[in-house]
């Protein structure tokens, strides 16, 4: 069973968390100027990211909170976790490179 650290209670196990989606997504047009086509390509449009990504993750039977995770898709290891409004620490895509 893996564990993943919440930013704000600590360890637990994974079954506790579910994952919510890519993290650090922006939207670059207002709201009012969006197009339908715009909109659904904001919504579902994702890179399936091989490797290193940032995704953010809820502790659904814990705290509630939302936050960060930096995890590797193809091994599934987790290298990190930050809070929401947190940037990723500098260097996170080289983590996981073999030396």
């Amino acid at each position: 069973m893996q564990k993943i650290t919440c930013p704000y209670c600590g360890e637990r196990s994974e079954e506790e968390f579910k994952y919510a989606g890519p993290s650090h997504l922006e939207r670059s047009i207002p709201a009012s100027e969006v197009t339908d086509s715009q909109w659904a390509e904001y919504l579902f449009m994702r890179d399936n990211v091989k490797g290193i990504s940032l995704e953010r993750w809820g502790h659904i039977h814990g705290c509630s909170q939302y936050f960060n995770v930096i995890r590797n898709t193809v091994t599934h290891e987790i290298y990190g976790c930050y809070k929401m409004g947190e940037q990723p620490p500098k260097g996170w895509q080289k983590l996981g490179e073999k030396k």
